[in-house]
């Protein structure tokens, strides 16, 4: 009888653990949503900032410097935004007929587009960096593909973090076959009292670790939306008023001391806030 209750409450208890796994996840994928959304204001306002630049005569050696490491930047961004994650390449991500691939059912039931572009972006951003700043049109989409699904980026660099928090969201993570699959599959009812307790109670730690790991990277990606947000924000109002205040100037040569001052600051914010593009989460 008392093994009995044990089995019962060590269910219990991982059925409660399944659902704030799950909670969890969802709530650093509205997040990542939110830090995606962020930057692709930001991506505008420096866009704006760089054609303007660009659009100006006798501009200095520096600018061109700055403004190309800015491409390089926000280049893993724009190409991770770019991919249509629909079925198709969810199953491409997870590895086909692979262990991952059972995850990419989840996945792609999961995920709609803009959750799956948004995890992409959130994970593979500072992973790809400056390794598919110079590829364009399919070659840079299919690197980064291949880096979602673990493979080598054509021009060097590997990993899988973006596609792993893919799957890591859509579902269990580092499970054989997956705590819900333990219970609704009746594995637990074909194990005697005390070995399912224990059982229970293994996979139940494994989940919690798991959650306690998703809550930190939530709490990362919060950090980085509000920091993403201020800097471009303050970009944006010194772009304005900085334009407005020097309308029909088309050459560096003929600003004042004090307006080649403060377009400088603001080429350099354009740059730091492209740098937060880069920074690593998790």
């Amino acid at each position: 009888m008392l093994n009995t209750t044990l089995k019962k409450d060590a269910i219990r208890k991982l059925e409660n653990e399944i659902a704030d796994y799950e909670f969890a996840g969802k709530e650093t994928t509205t997040e990542a949503i939110k830090l995606h959304e962020t930057r692709n204001n930001s991506v505008v306002v420096i866009d704006s900032i760089e054609q303007y630049v660009n659009s100006l005569a006798n501009t200095p050696k520096e600018f061109e410097k700055e403004l190309e490491e800015i491409k390089v930047n926000l280049s893993s961004f724009k190409v991770l935004s770019e991919i249509e994650y629909d079925e198709k390449t969810m199953l491409k991500i997870a590895g086909g007929g692979t262990a991952a691939g059972v995850a990419a059912g989840v996945a792609t039931a999961a995920f709609a587009p803009t959750a799956a572009m948004a995890i992409a972006t959130t994970f593979g951003t500072a992973s790809t960096g400056a390794a598919i700043s110079g590829l364009s049109g399919v070659a840079a989409t299919n690197a980064a593909l291949a880096w979602l699904g673990g493979g080598a980026l054509t021009i060097g660099g590997s990993g899988m973090a973006g596609g792993s928090a893919l799957l890591a969201l859509a579902g269990p993570i580092g499970w054989t076959i997956g705590a819900a699959t333990l219970i609704t599959g009746g594995i637990f009812a074909s194990k005697k009292n005390k070995e399912a307790a224990i059982k229970a109670d293994s996979e139940r730690i494994k989940i919690t670790a798991e959650k306690k790991k998703l809550q930190a990277i939530t709490r990362e990606i919060i950090e980085l939306d509000g920091a993403t947000k201020r800097l471009a924000n303050e970009l944006y109002m010194m772009f304005h008023q900085f334009t407005r205040g020097a309308q029909d100037i088309t050459s560096y040569t003929s600003f004042t001391s004090d307006q080649k001052n403060k377009l400088l600051a603001i080429v350099n914010n354009a740059h730091s806030l492209s740098a937060l593009f880069m920074k690593a989460i998790g």
